[in-house]
């Protein structure tokens, strides 16, 4: 059965990866508070101003943030550690992206997001 809500997602992953995930739900929450949650694809996701914004589940070697492809490019540098490809970011619990991190994305997407 898919889950209808994050909740739901996250009560049907393992804990390690749970953890990580409930950190990444809440690093996007403060950095885009009006995003309202939802499911999307059978994955976690935010949309803002009604439209899909970014979103996040489990990987098969850790987690995946999804973020689309600027936020991306716009933070290669600093993304150099990590696996990205198609506007995802794969994370491995023993390495996840740091908080800063985090909210610079967010802030990527947002500005791309109301630009276009």
């Amino acid at each position: 059965m898919t889950a209808q809500t994050i909740d739901e997602y996250l009560a049907g992953v393992p804990d390690d990866q749970r953890g990580a995930l409930e950190r990444l739900r809440v690093l996007i929450r403060e950095a885009a508070p009006e995003a309202v949650e939802t499911i999307s694809y059978g994955r976690p996701a935010l949309r803002l101003d009604g439209r899909y914004f970014v979103g996040f589940g489990v990987s098969r070697n850790g987690c995946s943030f999804f973020t689309g492809r600027a936020p991306i490019d716009a933070h290669a540098v600093a993304l150099a550690g990590y696996r990205t490809w198609k506007g995802t970011l794969n994370f491995r619990l023993d390495q996840p992206v740091p908080a800063d991190l985090v909210r610079r994305l967010v802030h990527t997407r947002i500005a791309e997001f109301r630009a276009g």
